[in-house]
């Protein structure tokens, strides 16, 4: 693997991989993103439906309408601070160890160990839980086109049991570990089919939904009615009501720093970079809310949408609007089926490219030996140049993590909490670095805020720190054994037992990204 730093001087070097070499870092992952690749795989991983999808119902039924459809636009406005601090970032540091290399070099050298090692963890934590969310909610899509296949709830259709869910779930996380062991070329091509998927059948869900639908929602109904359930969700508050409807909007808008991820694989990364994180997060704000609007617009009978008698078993309500407008229609549930299918592609596609930028975190980590094992994890596939065992320690995990499916209701919310929780508080780290940090020490690349970046990284952690927050409150009332949020347990193990091993051994050996340049054995191991 020493072929990269002897290139150097025989070609023209690519802007990125001069910059890398520049940090430290020889190029060791094929560099042949484009722009195009690159924004497609950032778009996939943010995914249109797959946030909004399956916490559409609860946020929906916590508050009614309005607060969901503005609370939207609110979280895209505080999203806009966190993209563009993290393009500055991103723009200076084109490497594939993206937040935490920029952790543990805008901490600078006291602070930057410490710094990366929080930051390496948050986001390989956020990014495995990240693969558990898709796979349990495209198992919730299939369950629902299986009852809708065979009869509807109401016509003896077949609702898949705890186990075949689970099943189901740990069936589509291998299937994304073995494409993900056989080459980035496929990972790149399914993802411009991803982001057409997306495109495509995006509009195509926005425009036909309201078309299809009987009667449709006034706009005072949309945009202005507003309703608690107390009797259903045991919350009483409006304003804590209202905070727990923005949920939906707080996990959809995050998995921007794919493109960060794959900077060390994307020609001219360092101003691509920046041009994908943004574009994503702008692409996103705008078919987001027309999906949400979409549904809401659609809705037939509120009260409906959460029965257990209902078609659906009242267990997934996008799929009780879709069946509700077009079978008021058409008398045939065909159309809902299709579009179903078209929302557990973009699951599909989303878990893909996340179980792809996870294995890229733990390799980054392990490279660094902040992994144990890490001579392992860090084996690159000889032929596929991809690393594979990472790819399959994230598969492992990902699957534990759903095992309590079998017993808990709420493992949905304890995971999107964990994923959401460990990938934003992994953004936080290096913009409260670069927030902090001497304006001379910032060595800036093509994209740079100058006087504005104080303010921004400012306003960009404290929403981060808020929405961290809100993920680890409880979300049903009274809490018992099946309705608790976990996550605040799970999560406090695992930071607990990984800052205890800082402290008790790996400070004293691990000095964040270790420079591979006239090294070829990579430190230990």
């Amino acid at each position: 693997m020493a072929g990269g730093g002897e290139r150097e001087g025989a070609q023209a070097m690519d802007s990125g991989e001069k910059r890398l070499n520049e940090l430290g870092y020889k190029q060791e992952l094929r560099r042949e993103m484009t722009l195009f690749k690159t924004l497609a795989i950032s778009f996939s991983t943010m995914t249109l439906f797959t946030g909004i999808t399956p916490l559409y119902g609860s946020s929906l039924q916590y508050a009614g309408p309005a607060p969901l459809v503005w609370g939207w636009v609110v979280v895209s406005f505080f999203t806009c601070f966190v993209g563009v601090a993290m393009a500055e970032i991103c723009s200076s540091f084109p490497t594939t160890g993206s937040l935490y290399f920029w952790a543990a070099h805008l901490a600078g050298p006291v602070w930057g160990p410490l710094a990366s090692w929080c930051c390496a963890w948050l986001e390989a934590i956020g990014l495995i839980a990240g693969i558990g969310t898709q796979a349990y909610a495209g198992s919730q899509v299939l369950q629902s086109i299986i009852l809708l296949c065979t009869g509807t709830n109401t016509g003896g259709g077949y609702l898949a049991p705890r186990w075949l869910f689970l099943v189901m779930y740990i069936g589509l996380t291998l299937i994304w570990a073995v494409l993900n062991t056989f080459a980035l070329e496929v990972i790149a091509f399914l993802d411009v089919i991803s982001m057409w998927w997306q495109v495509i059948g995006g509009t195509v869900i926005v425009v036909m939904l309201p078309l299809v639908a009987k009667t449709t929602q006034p706009a005072s109904y949309v945009f202005t009615h507003f309703q608690t359930a107390p009797d259903v969700t045991g919350i009483g508050s409006s304003a804590y009501a209202v905070v727990l409807s923005f949920l939906v909007s707080q996990y959809s808008l995050y998995g921007y720093d794919a493109a960060a991820h794959l900077t060390e694989e994307t020609k001219g990364a360092d101003k691509n970079g920046p041009i994908a994180i943004l574009s994503s997060i702008g692409i996103i704000s705008v078919f987001g809310w027309a999906y949400i609007l979409a549904l809401t617009f659609s809705i037939q009978d509120f009260s409906y949408l959460y029965n257990p008698n209902n078609e659906t078993a009242g267990t997934f309500v996008p799929a009780q609007i879709l069946y509700d407008a077009f079978h008021g229609r058409y008398n045939s549930s065909a159309g809902a089926i299709v579009l179903l299918f078209v929302i557990w592609g973009s699951f599909f596609f989303g878990g893909l490219s996340i179980t792809t930028s996870a294995a890229r975190v733990v390799y980054a980590l392990s490279r660094d030996q902040g992994v144990p094992l890490s001579s392992v994890w860090r084996r690159i596939h000889p032929r596929h140049k991809v690393p594979a065992n990472a790819v399959w320690l994230c598969a492992a995990v990902c699957t534990l993590l759903g095992l309590p499916i079998l017993r808990i209701n709420v493992v949905f919310t304890a995971i999107t909490s964990i994923a959401t929780i460990g990938w934003v508080g992994g953004y936080a780290v290096p913009i409260f670095a670069r927030m902090v940090m001497r304006e001379d020490d910032f060595r800036p690349g093509p994209f740079y805020l100058g006087r504005a970046s104080r303010p921004v990284c400012l306003v960009a952690f404290l929403w981060i720190c808020y929405t961290c927050s809100v993920f680890l409150l409880p979300t049903v009332y009274p809490i018992k054994m099946d309705t608790f949020n976990y996550a605040p347990i799970a999560l406090g193990v695992c930071l607990g037992l990984i800052m205890l091993w800082w402290l008790l051994d790996a400070r004293k050996w691990f000095k964040g990204p270790v420079r591979n340049i006239n090294d070829h054995h990579n430190g230990k191991g």
